[in-house]
């Protein structure tokens, strides 16, 4: 992997600044959007804020971090080759899903993630366990995030919007914790227990233990960036103890989702 990083010394009043920037004047003069998702161009005539640019922007980032994250398991990481086909299944409709997330996003910042290379944990893509804590970590971070814009987006269309996404992650979180069990015993499985954001390893089973979705508490972008960043920044992934030494290249493509009634036709769905 190549140890090329993203810039050093980012804070996250700089890291939410680059993903607001990301949509600094995606609405001037804008040519046709994304063929993938022509219907999202309605948000230009409803008057799309700085602060929605603001969250579309740090959600492209973590998009970016999702895609790149999915990918690294499908490819690198040893215990995907031994997952029923199931499972492999769900980890590969996820990387689709999540790059037409951002592609959706960058259809209304006309801008891409301002952060290409991410940082992550020792033995990320190595360790079973590892993969998969991260992994739901990232998922109940993207599900909060996405909850401050069903809060704080300025129109009705951009909040359902967010909540239609949310759906997804939470899809994504609780497959994450149905693999877990069946991880293979020369990869450490079968796991049971996996650690989430909150930092308290909780059981697989069931593996969808959420009566409501956890907000974390986060009511504005902010705190997203907070979770993020070490992920995205040298010098912060440095002091939460990642593994600085190499970073992962994000790689856009054209996604396919798995259902056509599932894609994203129009706001009302």
């Amino acid at each position: 992997m190549s140890t090329e990083t993203v810039p050093a010394g980012i804070d996250r009043r700089g890291f939410l600044a680059k993903g607001a920037l990301a949509g600094a004047g995606a609405l001037a003069g804008a040519g046709a959007l994304e063929t993938l998702v022509p219907s999202f161009a309605a948000a230009k005539s409803r008057g799309v804020t700085k602060g929605d640019l603001a969250i579309l922007g740090a959600a492209e980032i973590a998009e970016a971090l999702a895609v790149t994250t999915y990918t690294n398991i499908i490819r690198t990481a040893p215990f995907f080759g031994r997952l029923a086909a199931d499972d492999q299944g769900y980890l590969r409709a996820a990387r689709e899903e999540e790059m037409s997330h951002y592609l959706l996003e960058k259809s209304v910042t006309r801008k891409d993630s301002p952060f290409k290379r991410f940082f992550y944990p020792p033995k990320m893509f190595a360790d079973a366990q590892t993969t998969l804590s991260v992994l739901v970590t990232l998922e109940d971070a993207f599900i909060a995030a996405y909850l401050v814009g069903v809060r704080r987006f300025s129109t009705p269309d951009l909040r359902v919007t967010a909540a239609r996404i949310m759906g997804i992650e939470s899809d994504h979180r609780t497959l994450a914790r149905v693999v877990a069990p069946g991880v293979a015993a020369q990869d450490g499985g079968p796991i049971e227990k996996v650690t989430g954001i909150q930092g308290k390893a909780e059981s697989v089973d069931p593996p969808n233990n959420n009566g409501y979705e956890r907000t974390l508490g986060w009511t504005r972008i902010s705190k997203a960036v907070n979770a993020l960043l070490p992920f995205a920044d040298r010098t912060a992934a440095a002091k939460a103890g990642f593994d600085t030494s190499k970073s992962f290249a994000f790689e856009p493509f054209r996604p396919t989702l798995p259902e056509p009634l599932g894609e994203f036709h129009s706001f009302v769905g």
